[in-house]
Order: structure tokens, then C-alpha cells, then sequence
């Protein structure tokens, strides 16, 4: 068992990490040649621009200004500079509302903290009861400051359940106004956000199809009685499980229900087509082009010798020939290949799936359609909220509706065996932290165990550590079961991910640390004593792992954040990629891969600090300084990430929220039980039956909020739909909802091409082509890299010339075997076409620099 000495050798370790890893961040963020990798950030939104302009050689690699080098901590009070307001619009709601987390974490456990300390600490203390236990149960100081050291039947108990219920009322009115405030937020964020085409779309898919695929083409179809100038939005609705009709297409079957069912707010729809081969090809293209740009870049450093390569397998045998003329040939056989895989795709009636996002011409009129059943056989036309075009996982949108099921039952079955089987090496951690129990199993390591730092180190940093590095891996494999289980938007993906690794650390590192803790450790004792002993024996051993947990907070909590601060896997990978890859300017922005708040696994880790600080606030108090520094600590560094480095991948307006809520009050409700198991060992008759009631109060109080504010993170209100749908049409009369819905749902797979990044494919013999939107975009945007495996669409079916905004057109010809394509006029894109959320204060372009 851990010693306070144990706990101090660790916190030095940890706190010397955490300094290196400070001082590192220090030095190499004020380096020129480092600065894309600390602020990107603000690179991507145009605001900031290369330091490398020095006059002085040297000056474009290495700070020369000493003084900067002195400063090392500036970053902390530049991060707390901006309002929240500025930070919404400059990182979203999602980035902002996690930042509260730890601003509640601290406004809860500072004052339970203090009280706690004040109070608790000399009951506890002053006990004894720990000096009078069997010599056999492994005990440490630390211990004696818990609430097994208070003797059985003591009336000091009054004071635990007293402060319990005051500790849980008050952590309920924070939740309570919390909970009110992001939900306040959420809806002006929704209402004060710029016209996108999210708000507009309910999605519709049919899920009745033979196979799986990977990819999808999404194609738009306006409908062509359109043209009332008093609309001036649409929305979009994800429409699942469209039945099949004989002799009728999945386009048509849409583009008949809804005229039909909403004749009066239904705009248009865009179809989902299954381009599984066309995505591969792309991806395969997307390699050969980065090999070619390195042979390229490797010839324009030695014009004299051109570079070759091999043609057999991995380039390890075979034929030399030249490695330039080799990739130029393989990419112009794959743009023949895709340009004719595209037409097959948008010809191939078996190549559209049953799914489509469906646009209104109203707020109002979309939310009547997500919210309410559109058929008498519910399973069929199923409507629900479209995500943001950037929230979408275009792999999932073709999996057969009675795969779904199938697929929950194995990833929850599948789930539910990990986390058992984690149980082995939580044990074996376990083991390493009782270094006492394990020389009683194996005696032979007594003689090194006993060294005095060997053993310090072993007990106070070694057990953090192994079980860090046992988690590591979970995240990754938790994420792929959700995608397996077959949701549709990343923001779901990543909060089913959260919810597995919550559940996993609850049972593996929280219960399993306990009970595999008390196996190791009181084994020997359980055999050696009366059985009416054994309750008493765990009840007195369960706040015995508080230093464990201690141990813990430290090497993840202090250590592992400030390493996160300091990118060092980004920067290594960034310089690589500059050195051998980097040829323009945009592959440079490429290389920057700013990251995002990484959801699936700290806010698991989040709540797990919640519920170690909830139990152990009565139990062991002396764990709530380590909680607080960490909150604190984490804070700083995640606001300076989130101002300066992270691009989300997506904007949900705070839809985890409700998770986190539920989150921390199961934590309320587990302190309670264990509370409740635990006084009942101490023979505290008279006083336990007064915390029966507390756990019924918690419960009434969560019904209570989930019912308050929940449907605010569920569904929109009509009342506030209409009320944006008649400021727009108040302020902007004239809008052209075309517009915003040319390509509103494209797959970002098509802006990986460096030319061909929206042709339009000739369909029906009729020349079309795609203008530039008018849709109001930040200039400079460059959406964060997606995830290769999704899918691939087609551009919009349709497309559409607006007076006073000529695009930008190019025309290409590919001669194919046989036949002759023409294709259509392309819009060189330069920018992305989707719009940021704008919520309070224009954020200054040249402020927060650093």
C-alpha cells in the first residue's frame, strides 16, 4: 500500500513531467519554423500568417528575441483572454461548452474541497479504529485519514451523511443551472448561426438493400415548381426506410411522398447513390499523387539525376523505370478509370440507396416533418434531423434497416466480453500497487522490492502509468465497434464511443480497481479470519484505494496534459511531411492536421474524474486537492488548444450534454450506494437508514431535468423555428435558397482532387452546369482532413446560373475506349463550401497572437 511518501515520490515525477513538457512547449512554440503546428488554427481561418519572413537565414528557423524565451507561461493568461462569446464563433458551441466542464468541475469540488478538508479530515483522523484492525490487512497513513479509521457505531457518521447530502445538493443546483444555461445557449446558437444547409434537410433512407457499402454519391433534385420569392430558407431531413415501388425509382418514390404529404414546405431532395468502387479509386489516385509530388519535388532538388523506381512488389523487384512517367501514367489511366466508374454509378438504378436528405423551405416546415411519424406503418419513412454535411458518415447510410439490430446485439454482446476480459490486466496493475500483498504471494522479489526508491516508484507512479498504457489502445477499437454498430453522423459515432468507454472505466477502472485491490490485498486475511469479519474487512478496504486513484490523477491528469499541449507526435510527422511531401502551399496546410477535441475518449475520462471526486469527497477527502489541480490544469491547456490549434471536424451545438449530465449524477448516485454499503459494515444502525432517502431524491431530481431540458438537445420548437423562419424573411426577402442547396450534401471526398474536384457528368444528353454558390463563406477555410473510409458522392443532378455571380468555369474532354464523354463545365472550388456558426462578437483578426 501506497505511503504519503509513495504519493510524494509520485507527484514529484509527475510534476517534473509535467514541467519538462511545459518547458518544451515553451521553447518550440516560439520557433518560426514550429509555428503551423501550435497555431494552426488560426492559419486555417486566415488570421495569421508565416513568422518566416526574416531577413537573417538563421531568423526563419530559430527565435532570436531572448526575451520571448522568459515568457514561457504567457500562454496561460493569453488563453483566458477571450470571452466566450469570441470563443463560439471562432471554435463552435461543441469546443466551448466542453471547456465548461471543467469550469463546473471546479465550481463543484472547490468548496466541497474546502470543506471536506476543514471538517472531515480531523473526524477521520482522529479516529484510530485502523490501529486496532488484524496486523494482516495491509493499512498506510493515508488510510487512517479516511472514514475507516472512524470507529463502528461512532456518532460521527451524522457528520459524513450530513455532509453527503449537502455535497449532493449542492453539486444538483450547480447541474441544475448548468444544464438551463447550455440548453439557453444551444438555441440561440441554433437561431443565431448563419443560413447552412443543415438547418434545412430531414434525411430519408431506405434501408431494404442486399449488402453493405462504403461510399455513397449524393445527388440533388429541385423540385421544378420552385420559384416563390417569399422563401427565403430550406431544411433539410434525414428520411429512412423509403419503400420500394414497382417501376418507380428511390428518387422519385421521395419526390412523390413528400409533394404530396408536404406540399407546401417541400423544396427538394438529393438522392444517395452507392459509389463503393468510385471511393477506392479516389483513395488509390490520392496515393499515387502524393508518390508522384514526392518524385517531382526529389527531381527539382537534383535536375541532373531523375529519380526511378522498381516495378515489382513494393517496389523491391522488377523492372527500373522512371518513377515520374510511371505515377503520370497510373494517374491518368485512374482518371479514365473514375470518370467512366461515374457515369456507371449515375446510370445504374441499383446504385442509389434507399436514403435521401429532403429540404424545406422553412425551419418550421422541416421540424414538422423530423419530429412527427409520416406513415401508418411506422417503420417505413422514418424521419429524423439531418447532421451538418461535415457530421456525416456516408458509409452508414446503406446498411439494411434489419442489419441495424443485428449489428447492436453483436457490438453489445462484443462489448460486453472486453470488458470483462480487461479485467486480467487491471488485476495484474492491481498487483503492482500493492506491493505489500504481492510479497506475501511471491517472496522471492522481497529483496527487490524492498530498495527504497524501487519501491517508492513502484507504488507511487508505476501503476498510473501501466494503466494508462492498458487504455490506450480502447478508444481506437471502441470507435470502429460503433461504427460497426451502423450510425450515420460522426457526433453520434463519437458519443456511442463515449458512452462504451464510460461504461468500461466504471466497471474496469473504478469497480475492478476495488475489487481486484481487495482480492490482492485482504486475500490472505479472508482465509485467516471469521467470516463475520469479511463485510467489515471490504467495507474498511474500499477507501483504501484512494491511493491508487491518486496515483492515477497524477500520471494522466498532470502528466498526460501537459503532454498533450506540447504535439509531439503532430510536430515530428509535420516536419516529415514538409522535408519529403510539401511542394505548394496548400500541401503545407495539409501537413499542419490541426486535430480536434478528441470527444470518445476525454469525456470518458472527464466523467471518471467526476465520480472519483464524488465517492471519495466523504470517504477520502484527501483526494479532492489532486481533482482540483487537475480541472484547473486541463482548463488552461484545452482553452489554449481549442483558441489555437483545434478544427473541428463538425458542430453538433452541444448535443453530448445530456450524456455528461446523466454522467455525473449516476456518480451521485454510486457515492450514495457505496456510502450507504459502507456505513452498514461500521455497525452505524442509527445513523445509515437517513441516507435511504437520498438516492430517491437524486433520481426525482434527474427525472426532473431530463424532462426541463432535454428536448432542447432532442428536438426543435416549432415556436422557435417560425420565429427564425420570420426574421429571415424579414431580412433577407430576395434570397435565392438555390443557392444554398447546389451542394449542400457533396462529399468532401471530392474536394481531395486537385482539378477535378466538381465536374459535373453528363446524365441525360443535356449540358448542365454548377455555378459558384452565393452562400456567404469565411475565406481562407480549409475543412479538417476526413476519415479516408468514408464515402464518395456525385455532384448535384441539377445545377443552376444566378444573375450578377458568373463562376469560374473550365472545360475538359476525355477521350475514353469506344465512346466519347463530353463533360460538362466545372467550378474550380476554391474554398469550402460549408458555412462556419457565427454566435455574439466578430472576432479581431489580429488578436490572441502570440
Amino acid at each position: 500500500m501506497a505511503t504519503l511518501g509513495d504519493i510524494g515520490v509520485s507527484a514529484l515525477i509527475n510534476i517534473l513531467g509535467a514541467f519538462a513538457f511545459l518547458l518544451a512547449f515553451a521553447v518550440l512554440r516560439i520557433q518560426p519554423i514550429n509555428d503551423r503546428v501550435y497555431f494552426p488554427k488560426w492559419y486555417i481561418t486566415g488570421a495569421r500568417t508565416s513568422p518566416r519572413h526574416s531577413s537573417n537565414f538563421v531568423g526563419k528557423f530559430v527565435n532570436l528575441n531572448l526575451w520571448t524565451y522568459f515568457t514561457f507561461l504567457n500562454w496561460m493568461p493569453q488563453a483566458l483572454k477571450m470571452s466566450e462569446s469570441e470563443l463560439i464563433n471562432h471554435a463552435g458551441l461543441d469546443s466551448a461548452v466542453f471547456l465548461r466542464i471543467y469550469i463546473l468541475g471546479l465550481k463543484i469540488f472547490g468548496p466541497i474541497a474546502i470543506v471536506a478538508l476543514v471538517v472531515l479530515i480531523p473526524i477521520n483522523a482522529s479516529g484510530g479504529t485502523l490501529f486496532f484492525l488484524r496486523k494482516d490487512l495491509v493499512v498506510s497513513n493515508i488510510d487512517k485519514l479516511s472514514i475507516s479509521n472512524v470507529h463502528p457505531k461512532s456518532i460521527r457518521f451524522f457528520v459524513h451523511i450530513g455532509l453527503e447530502y449537502l455535497f449532493t445538493f449542492w453539486t444538483c443546483f450547480l447541474l441544475y443551472k448548468e444544464y438551463g444555461r447550455v440548453a439557453s445557449m444551444r438555441l440561440n446558437f441554433l437561431a443565431s448561426q448563419r443560413r447552412r444547409a443543415a438547418q434545412f434537410t430531414c434525411t430519408s433512407m431506405h434501408l431494404h438493400l442486399d449488402g453493405n457499402t462504403s461510399s455513397l454519391l449524393v445527388l440533388s433534385k429541385l423540385d421544378p415548381g420552385y420559384g416563390r420569392a417569399d422563401v427565403v430558407a430550406a431544411t433539410y431531413v434525414l428520411v429512412r426506410n423509403v419503400p420500394h415501388v414497382s417501376g418507380r425509382s428511390i428518387s422519385d418514390s421521395v419526390d412523390n411522398f413528400f409533394k404530396t404529404n408536404h406540399p407546401d414546405h417541400y423544396l427538394c431532395h438529393q438522392a444517395v447513390y452507392n459509389a463503393n468502387k468510385f471511393a477506392k479509386l479516389v483513395r488509390k489516385r490520392e496515393r499515387i499523387q502524393n508518390w508522384l509530388d514526392y518524385n517531382q519535388l526529389k527531381f527539382e532538388r537534383h535536375p541532373d539525376k531523375r529519380p526511378t523506381k522498381k516495378r515489382g512488389f513494393l517496389g523491391l523487384c522488377g523492372e527500373k523505370v522512371d518513377a515520374i512517367d510511371f505515377y503520370k501514367r497510373q494517374i491518368n489511366d485512374l482518371d479514365r478509370r473514375l470518370t467512366m466508374e461515374r457515369q456507371r454509378i449515375l446510370k445504374d438504378p441499383k446504385s442509389i440507396v434507399s436514403a435521401a436528405f429532403v429540404s424545406f423551405n422553412s425551419r418550421w416546415g422541416a421540424a414538422v416533418c423530423a419530429q412527427t411519424q409520416q406513415s401508418k406503418n411506422p417503420t417505413l419513412w422514418l424521419t429524423n434531423w439531418a447532421p451538418e454535411p461535415r457530421d456525416v458518415y456516408w458509409k452508414n447510410l446503406a446498411i439494411p434497416f434489419v442489419s441495424l439490430s443485428i449489428r447492436k446485439l453483436v457490438i453489445s454482446l462484443s462489448v460486453f466480453a472486453l470488458v470483462f476480459f480487461y479485467m486480467i490486466p487491471i488485476a495484474f496493475v492491481q498487483s503492482l500497487a500493492n506491493l505489500e500483498g504481492l510479497e506475501k504471494v511471491a517472496p522471492f522479489l522481497r529483496p527487490v522490492i524492498e530498495v527504497k526508491f524501487v519501491k517508492s516508484f513502484l507504488q507511487g507512479f508505476l501503476p498510473g502509468l501501466a494503466l494508462k498504457i492498458f487504455l490506450y489502445i480502447l478508444p481506437t477499437v471502441l470507435m470502429i465497434m460503433s461504427k460497426i454498430e451502423g450510425h450515420v453522423a460522426l457526433s453520434v459515432l463519437e458519443r456511442r464511443a463515449s458512452a462504451k468507454y464510460y461504461y468500461f472505466m466504471l466497471v474496469n477502472v473504478f469497480l475492478g480497481s476495488i475489487v481486484t485491490g481487495t482480492a490482492f490485498q485482504q486475500l490472505h486475511a479472508f482465509l485467516h479470519q471469521a467470516p463475520a469479519q469479511i463485510p467489515r474487512t471490504i467495507g474498511v478496504s474500499i477507501p483504501m484505494k484512494a491511493t491508487f486513484f491518486i496515483t492515477y490523477i497524477m500520471v494522466d491528469g498532470w502528466a498526460g496534459i501537459a503532454s498533450e499541449i506540447l504535439r509531439l507526435k503532430p510536430l515530428v510527422i509535420f516536419h516529415l511531411k514538409n522535408m519529403l511531401l510539401v511542394k505548394t502551399e496548400r500541401d503545407r496546410v495539409k501537413a499542419m492536421n490541426p486535430g480536434s477535441v478528441d470527444f470518445p475518449e476525454t469525456l470518458p475520462s472527464l466523467q471518471l474524474y467526476f465520480l472519483l471526486g464524488i465517492v471519495y469527497a466523504v470517504v477520502t477527502p484527501i483526494l479532492l486537492p489532486f481533482i482540483l489541480v487537475f480541472f484547473a490544469f486541463a482548463y488552461l491547456v484545452y482553452r489554449h488548444q481549442v483558441i489555437n490549434v483545434y478544427n473541428q471536424r463538425y458542430e453538433s451545438a452541444a448535443a453530448f450534454w445530456p450524456q455528461v449530465h446523466s454522467r455525473i449524477i449516476a456518480s451521485l448516485l454510486i457515492s450514495q450506494l457505496l456510502l450507504l454499503g459502507l456505513l452498514s459494515t461500521k455497525k452505524a444502525a442509527n445513523s445509515t437508514p437517513l441516507l435511504v432517502a437520498l438516492p430517491i431524491l437524486t433520481l426525482s431530481f434527474h427525472k426532473y431535468c431530463k424532462h426541463r431540458f432535454e428536448p432542447a438537445f432532442r428536438k426543435y420548437p416549432l415556436e422557435e423555428a417560425m420565429a427564425k423562419d420570420l426574421e429571415d424573411r424579414d431580412s433577407e426577402p430576395d434570397v435565392n435558397l438555390k443557392a444554398y442547396l447546389t451542394d449542400a450534401y457533396l462529399h468532401p471526398i471530392f474536394h481531395s482532387f486537385e482539378e477535378v474536384e466538381l465536374t459535373e457528368v453528363r446524365v441525360d444528353k443535356n449540358q448542365t452546369q454548377i455555378p459558384s454558390s452565393s452562400v456567404d463563406r469565411p475565406h481562407n477555410h480549409v475543412p479538417s482532413p476526413s476519415a479516408s473510409e468514408l464515402s464518395s458522392p456525385s455532384p448535384p443532378h441539377h445545377a443552376y446560373n444566378y444573375e450578377n455571380q458568373p463562376p469560374h468555369m473550365v472545360t475538359h474532354q476525355y477521350e475514353l475506349d469506344r465512346q466519347n464523354y463530353t463533360v460538362n463545365q466545372y467550378e474550380v472550388e476554391q474554398q469550402h463550401p460549408y458555412d462556419v456558426f457565427h454566435y455574439g462578437a466578430e472576432l479581431s483578426s489580429h488578436g490572441y497572437r502570440y
